[in-house]
């Protein structure tokens, strides 16, 4: 192409492109003006509002708040486990120091079955402080500190559950009150509850007098968080044999150190008393 024709074309693209004339920009100030001059329109017009509802974002009809749910409890549940045991041998009573009588003495009772002193303490007429032997748990060793209570029914009056209303005399075992010794605060369980009730009566319905004895024991807890990760099976086994040592020693010091102790309850009743009623038989 002739360098005359591009000078030509070039030139030509440069008067397309050129800004507007001085008369255009007089135009467009005229319109501008003539905008701001109308009278202004109330916005309860028609107009105005059909404006506002074209161009104000609305919420759909169908649309409602979301709620949050509610937090559930997520608390464990407490792991409840119990152990019982009871007794049945032979009683050779005296009718000059029948167990009765001897059952009736309970400060003589408890030691027979507690005797060390050293780790107990009489609180009242009824109650008494324990200091328990420590007791391995998992890996935690505690050492469990009760109150416990006896008392003396007859006359088959709110007798304890199992025991026959012709029964003449019934020693009734509570505990009514307990502490775990030897746990830091990290490792105490969040809840936890040691429910113990037992029974010791001669039973003389048969040819025989018969000691018998009943106890149960049951422990409920929910485990800190630092021991919640202990499977089941395991904490089950654990506690069922926690529970079976405890209710065995018991049983152990009821048919060994009680029935020693009422031999010499027995032995020290004057002998001419015991040499008469025994004769009687």
């Amino acid at each position: 192409m002739p360098a005359a024709e591009i000078t030509c074309a070039t030139s030509s693209m440069y008067q397309r492109a050129a800004p507007p004339s001085s008369s255009s920009s007089s135009t467009v100030f005229a319109l501008d003006k003539q905008w701001r001059n109308l009278p202004a329109r109330s916005p309860s017009s028609s107009s105005f509002t059909q404006h506002l509802r074209l161009h104000t974002p609305t919420r759909s009809s169908t649309f409602k708040p979301t709620s949050q749910k509610p937090i559930r409890n997520q608390m464990a549940k407490p792991s409840t486990y119990s152990s019982s045991i009871s007794t049945d041998i032979p009683l050779y009573e005296s009718p000059g120091a029948s167990f009765d009588e001897y059952l009736e003495d309970k400060p003589r009772v408890f030691k027979a079955i507690f005797p060390d002193k050293r780790r107990s303490e009489r609180l009242n007429e009824e109650d008494w402080r324990i200091q328990m032997l420590p007791i391995q748990f998992l890996f935690l060793t505690v050492w469990p500190v009760i109150d416990m209570r006896l008392r003396c029914k007859c006359q088959g009056a709110d007798y304890p559950p199992g025991v026959p209303s012709e029964i003449t005399k019934v020693l009734e075992l509570d505990i009514i009150k307990w502490e775990l010794l030897g746990l830091d605060d990290v490792l105490k369980p969040s809840q936890f509850s040691l429910g113990v009730r037992g029974a010791l009566y001669p039973d003389r319905r048969g040819k025989r007098s018969r000691l018998k004895g009943q106890l149960e024991m049951n422990i409920s807890f929910v485990l800190p968080p630092a021991l919640q990760l202990v499977p089941q099976d395991v904490l089950r086994n654990v506690a069922e044999a926690v529970l079976k040592n405890l209710v065995e020693n018991m049983k152990h010091k009821v048919n060994g150190s009680l029935l020693a102790d009422y031999s010499k309850f027995r032995g020290a009743r004057p002998s001419s008393l015991v040499s008469f009623h025994s004769g009687e038989e």
